[in-house]
């Protein structure tokens, strides 16, 4: 079988660990794990892996910590994650979001759910690709074939979803995007996701490309309707 790309599984239980490395490489995927986070962030640095799935809860380094350090590391910031935790507590899952995490899970999951979840975010990495061009904005410069945004030459320390939403505002300059349609945008069958994710990500993306988050200039609120970017986006 066709491998689909290179995952590393990081948490703590080796009965979670199995039954996803189990699912995964099922699925054609090539998968290497780690019980703690400073083992995981040692195997990123040296390694090249296409996902992470992180558990929240880790010994020694957590994994708000491993999510922390790789979104503001050029070398690491684009690889998408989903974060795992067995809390349920709102705060928790934002605070996992805010500090870059794609996705949230939490325990128990169906492994189902999860590869479901994987194969979305890659979806939507491929898609990105597959149309590589720059685009800018302002001062704002966004390159489709690296990821990457800089701003007056200054590079962004943005998520791989803080760069579709970005993207995705930015190709459909002026028009105005509920927090439900850009769920059916960017998330697509994604079900699980709530609307409270898409303000999460908008919050971060403004903290990065904005020089007074509450006073944005690129990526507007329309009172009562939604997020949008107004005209200017001019392609190279």
């Amino acid at each position: 079988m066709m491998k689909k790309g290179k995952i590393l599984i990081v948490d703590d239980e080796p009965d979670v660990l199995e039954l996803i490395t189990y699912n995964l490489k099922k699925e054609g995927y090539e998968v290497s794990s780690s019980l703690d986070g400073q083992e995981a962030l040692a195997k990123i640095r040296t390694e090249q892996f296409d996902f992470l799935v992180l558990d929240l809860m880790l010994p020694g380094l957590n994994g708000m910590e491993i999510c922390r350090i790789m979104r503001n590391d050029p070398a690491m910031k684009n690889m998408p994650i989903i974060m795992l935790t067995a809390k349920t507590d709102e705060v928790d899952k934002i605070l996992g979001l805010e500090m870059g995490a794609d996705d949230y899970m939490t325990k128990p999951f169906s492994p189902r759910e999860l590869l479901a979840r994987i194969k979305t975010v890659m979806r939507r990495t491929s898609e990105i690709k597959s149309g590589a061009e720059v685009i800018r904005l302002g001062s704002l410069t966004i390159n489709k074939e690296n990821f990457t945004v800089t701003k007056d030459g200054r590079p962004m320390e943005l998520s791989s979803t803080e760069f579709r939403l970005l993207l995705y505002l930015v190709e459909k300059k002026g028009k105005v995007f509920s927090r439900d349609q850009l769920l059916d945008a960017l998330w697509r069958d994604e079900a699980f996701v709530e609307p409270r994710t898409v303000d999460v990500h908008i919050r971060r993306l403004r903290i990065q490309i904005e020089d007074d988050p509450a006073n944005p200039v690129y990526v507007k609120t329309k009172r009562g309707i939604g997020y949008y970017v107004e005209g200017g986006a001019v392609t190279a």
